[in-house]
């Protein structure tokens, strides 16, 4: 499959798998950043925030791209915040942010640059409490990766978010996304991966060119072979959600693969790195708030993920009835991992 880059000169159509995205960023972020100025105590945070692959920052219908809503979310949360805070009598609390803007098109960063213009302003006029500082960088990911580890780490920035929403499968290394992980306790990754990308060699005719587009997940040719009895598009779903997550599993502590709902079909997971189980139950309570755009092929409970796409799972939807059968599934999942562990545990 050829992969489709965006042409921000005339205007880059937002589809609506990424309004989708957008959407359950915005949401989390903002979370993220009420969870991180929640300490009553708290007067400063400091953190950084690398968009790997940011576009242009408008698209053709005048919506943001993540670049703009990263700075929205950031002006809005701190006027929230400290409304409450001096409400309560508290001291009010400001964040030191680096913005880290990459793209492998210079038509784009160039467009960016002058999209962001008025954000920044805004940002600085209505909200004093916020010093931001904005980089931006022009080349593939993978070769301007050292250099933003280079600036993260002059700098000291300890608490980071990337943002890899890539146009297509294969534009960041699974060692790079383990180096990411590991290079900092407060990390965390949203990463972008195309299902269509895969589907489009997905033929029993060529297996080896299929091993050769997922060669960079470090697949054992074993790993293909539970694509191959895999006839509908549910049953693909499931088996290649199993192989990826298997793949990409052993990168952080918790990694969260879900795919993001489109009316043509699953196109897209949009997959959560974090080191903290806290980001993790976060992001899962909004994928429970936008039920109808996520989605995960497999069963509800401790094991959700450990099954055979062969001949069990379903389409898990995060909606009242899946969070529901979630809850019966643990009601069986609990008892049988304490037992397993021996009953009690020392202290």
């Amino acid at each position: 499959m050829v992969e489709k880059a965006y042409e921000w000169a005339d205007g880059a159509t937002l589809e609506e798998h990424s309004r989708r995205k957008h959407r359950i960023l915005r949401e989390y972020f903002t979370q993220y950043l009420r969870v991180r100025l929640g300490h009553p105590q708290q007067t400063r945070f400091r953190f950084s925030i690398v968009d790997g692959f940011s576009g242009a920052g408008k698209y053709k219908c005048g919506s943001p791209g993540s670049p703009l809503i990263f700075v929205e979310v950031l002006r809005t949360a701190l006027n929230e915040v400290n409304i409450r805070r001096a409400a309560e009598g508290l001291a009010l609390v400001e964040i030191e942010c680096l913005l880290i803007l990459n793209d492998g098109e210079s038509e784009a960063i160039e467009l960016l640059k002058q999209n962001m213009a008025p954000a920044l302003a805004l940002a600085r006029q209505e909200c004093p409490k916020l010093h931001l500082r904005t980089q931006y960088l022009n080349g593939r990911f993978e070769v301007v990766y050292p250099r933003i580890e280079t600036l993260l780490a002059n700098d000291g920035y300890t608490n980071v978010v990337f943002n890899l929403d890539q146009c297509g499968h294969s534009h960041v290394q699974l060692s790079t996304i383990m180096a990411i992980m590991r290079s900092r306790r407060s990390v965390e990754i949203f990463y972008t991966f195309m299902i269509e990308a895969l589907l489009a060699f997905l033929r029993k005719s060529n297996p080896r060119l299929l091993a050769q587009q997922l060669s960079y997940l470090d697949l054992a040719p074993n790993d293909l072979v539970a694509l191959e009895g895999a006839m509908s598009r549910k049953e693909w779903l499931g088996a290649a959600e199993r192989i990826v997550f298997e793949a990409l599993g052993t990168s952080a502590p918790y990694v969260s693969p879900f795919s993001i709902h489109n009316p043509n079909g699953w196109r897209y997971w949009f997959v959560h790195f974090a080191n903290s189980y806290r980001a993790r139950q976060v992001y899962n309570d909004i994928l429970h708030n936008n039920a109808s755009q996520q989605a995960h092929y497999g069963r509800p409970g401790l094991n959700m993920l450990s099954y055979n796409p062969r001949d069990e799972g379903s389409l898990y939807l995060f909606d009242d009835l899946g969070r529901q059968d979630a809850k019966d599934q643990l009601m069986e999942d609990i008892p049988r991992l304490v037992a397993k562990a021996g009953d009690t545990q020392g202290v």
